[in-house]
């Protein structure tokens, strides 16, 4: 990806469309994720202003750019997945012959990834299969739980009630909510309900 290449849904899906046509990894610019993750923000907040507004017109711009940022996600989701599946087939081929793969194309978070699973497929490899072909048993060494795991768990829903019919939109986790009307009580993902009673949307009863 060139560099200074703006984000916008035209460059997305170009870059999408030539991921899926290469076989290899496409090169993108070192700040591409905080790139994307600036353009959902602009995109989002511009939602946010149309839900302030109550008319016809402002409830048919609204949706539009739902969709908008609904058709945006899902490209990045497919992107992500597609690069994702190019890095786990080099990570296996990179254990298979114990050498490493060219990672000129990943980005710094793809490149960590591909050290993982390359560290984990050879780790696997000794313990089990050079194991069994020197007569052994496997011995496959577990970690310990992860950290965070241990950590408290923390609400991940908010129980609220609706003061004004609010239409569908998209959340972070790509699922489409609503439409609501006046008085509805709904449990939402607690970014959600952040958003919804910053812009009065909504009031919080308690979360779960």
């Amino acid at each position: 990806m060139d560099k200074d290449v703006v984000i916008t849904y035209e460059t997305l899906y170009e870059i999408l469309r030539r991921e899926k046509l290469r076989a290899e990894l496409q090169p993108l610019d070192k700040n591409f994720f905080k790139d994307v993750v600036k353009y959902l923000s602009e995109k989002q907040s511009i939602l946010d202003s149309q839900m302030k507004k109550v008319s016809i017109f402002s409830s048919s711009e609204t949706q539009k750019i739902q969709k908008q940022i609904e058709n945006i996600k899902r490209m990045i989701q497919e992107l992500y997945e597609r690069r994702e599946n190019k890095i786990f087939q080099l990570a296996v081929f990179s254990s298979r012959v114990n050498d490493k793969a060219n990672s000129k194309g990943m980005l710094d978070e793809e490149r960590d990834l591909y050290d993982h699973l390359v560290s984990i497929l050879n780790s696997f490899r000794k313990c089990v299969l050079f194991n069994v072909l020197s007569l052994k048993n496997p011995q496959v060494k577990l970690e310990s739980e992860p950290k965070e795991l241990k950590t408290e768990i923390k609400p991940s829903n908010g129980l609220v009630r609706f003061l004004h019919a609010t239409p569908k939109f998209i959340g972070d986790d790509l699922k489409v909510y609503g439409p609501f009307e006046a008085e509805d009580v709904a449990s939402l993902p607690l970014k959600v309900t952040n958003i919804l009673i910053k812009n009065e949307r909504v009031e919080a009863m308690y979360t779960k």
